[in-house]
């Protein structure tokens, strides 16, 4: 069975960068679009960014200009560069496939603060 699991996150102050991982695991990568989710405190779980086979990207307005998503096919592992990140994207960090999507992974938690 397909597995996803997230790493990278931590404690930044605003206005630093982190870049989280995502390897996947049990279930073929190059052929699917993958995404990044996240769910904040109190929050459902939202869309920030997705890349699809061919590496096509689409961002949430409140990242645009400020994350990154890509995919290295040969390790199986799709990334988000985050970077001038802000309070608001405290969240627990998530990846997996847009369609035919798979069990959630455990996350990576994301805090944004000073």
């Amino acid at each position: 069975q397909v597995q996803f699991v997230e790493s990278g996150g931590g404690l930044v102050q605003p206005g630093g960068s982190l870049r989280l991982s995502c390897v996947v695991t049990g279930g073929a990568f190059s052929p699917y679009a993958m995404a990044w989710y996240r769910q904040g405190p109190g929050k459902q779980r939202e869309l920030v960014a997705h890349i699809n086979s061919g590496g096509a990207t689409a961002y949430v307005d409140s990242v645009k200009g400020r994350f990154t998503i890509s995919r290295d096919n040969a390790k199986n592992t799709a990334y988000l560069q985050m970077n001038s990140l802000k309070p608001e994207d405290t969240a627990v960090y998530y990846c997996n496939r847009i369609f035919s999507p798979g069990p959630w992974g455990q996350g990576t938690q994301v805090t944004v603060s000073s």
